[in-house]
């Protein structure tokens, strides 16, 4: 049974601290009942939301055909999704900017622009997440560790990573003290149980995977296995449940640009999952259906708006190959264009490495597309050579701005 267990904080005076928060008290941190085992029962249109959710994540993964390149439009999305989880957690950044930190890293050159380090840290273990699950693969506690670890590198953060957390961590009030938080996660001591626990729910198959994915997030939220980067952490999590039944075995659909666009009602799904009492009473009933109905829409959207910038990638290759005229088949130019709508801020060995060609031919395709308006010439770090396809750049831009615009058709629970 879902509970509050009554704990004893003792403060520290210390100097400089206010007696708020140095001070003692009395706080209450939620134990949420075990995943396995929890009889689930979706009312009618929650069913049906689900479904459609399904229906339109297999469909964006079964048919983006119209890139050349597949995984172009899968690192963009990647990339997307990356992003926009990081802004959940307050960490903005624009396309252009994020770009150039990655090449920058891609040089070996130091970077100290950190919250670009902390988005493509997001990056890495948002990429490893979804490589590391193939159909059928168990999600393990070491796997969530290692993506944890990926995340936290180079980080403020980076001592905690790929550690379950030993001591009491807690959300809103003072950073000193659990006395006026607005949510305490589980003690430590009962972490290591629980997200074992999250683990062996994520590798059973017989909810829906969108309904065991928004479940699987909803309680690695409550227990907050990780001293910090929760979110992140837990929003990774998602796609390797739809990775793990075989939903998106190809394409990640960017869901968190989604949840960006409505933190308010995201962040009180997540609470009214937080319920106290039997987990088969008529709160936890309610608050279950909410969340995976809200959830269901937020990945039928992303898939929908991810489909239309497939679409749009299309045009944009189709633009750039009337600019330049003939491209032979599998030539440098041609292999490189595949690739500029994932990857569209290169260095020459970059553009080498993406081909599979020497550098001479991969700098012979890049004045080629310089030539023709597709590229221009940059500088990054330090007097380094790079060069970004701006229409790329603005495709991306869109594709964020796009997903993260309210439908206007839609109310605010999407």
């Amino acid at each position: 049974m879902a509970r509050l267990m009554r704990r004893r904080w003792i403060g520290q005076r210390s100097a400089g601290l206010s007696r708020k928060d140095s001070r003692s008290c009395e706080y209450q941190a939620y134990v949420p009942d075990p995943l396995v085992g929890r009889r689930i029962v979706l009312d009618g249109d929650v069913a049906a939301d689900v479904a459609e959710a399904q229906e339109a994540i297999a469909r964006l993964d079964a048919s983006a055909t119209a890139l050349a390149d597949t995984e172009a439009i899968a690192r963009l999305l990647l990339r997307a999704e990356s992003v926009a989880s990081s802004r959940i957690e307050g960490l903005q950044i624009g396309a252009r900017r994020l770009l150039r930190a990655e090449a920058v890293r891609a040089l070996g050159e130091p970077s100290s622009d950190m919250t670009a380090t902390e988005i493509l840290g997001n990056i890495e273990a948002m990429r490893f997440a979804v490589r590391s699950v193939r159909p059928g693969t168990p999600i393990t506690v070491e796997l969530l560790l290692e993506a944890h670890a990926l995340l936290a590198a180079g980080t403020p953060i980076a001592r905690h990573g790929g550690r379950i957390r030993t001591e009491q961590n807690w959300i809103g009030g003072s950073p000193y003290n659990p006395c006026s938080a607005s949510y305490v996660p589980p003690p430590p001591e009962l972490v290591a149980d629980l997200v074992a626990d999250l683990c062996r729910f994520c590798n059973e198959e017989h909810l829906p995977a969108i309904a065991q994915a928004a479940l699987a997030h909803a309680q690695f939220e409550a227990i907050h296995p990780f001293a910090d980067g929760n979110g992140r952490a837990g929003r990774a999590l998602i796609h390797m449940v739809l990775r793990r039944r075989g939903l998106a075995s190809r394409v990640l659909s960017p869901v968190s640009l989604v949840l960006a666009t409505w933190p308010d009602r995201y962040i009180a799904g997540l609470r009214a999952m937080c319920y106290r009492g039997p987990a088969d009473g008529r709160q936890a009933r309610e608050a279950a259906n909410d969340w995976i109905g809200f959830f269901a829409g937020a990945c039928r959207r992303a898939a929908r708006d991810a489909d239309a910038f497939e679409a749009r990638g299309a045009a944009l290759q189709a633009s750039w190959r009337e600019k330049l005229g003939r491209v032979r088949a599998g030539s440098a130019t041609d292999l490189l264009l595949r690739t500029l709508p994932g990857t569209p801020l290169i260095s020459v060995k970059a553009a080498a490495d993406l081909t599979g060609r020497s550098a001479q031919a991969a700098n012979e395709a890049i004045r080629r597309l310089e030539a023709a308006g597709v590229i221009r010439q940059v500088s990054v770090g330090r007097r380094n050579r790079a060069f970004e396809a701006p229409a790329a750049i603005a495709a991306f831009t869109e594709l964020e701005r796009r997903l993260a615009t309210p439908d206007p058709r839609k109310s605010a629970t999407i």
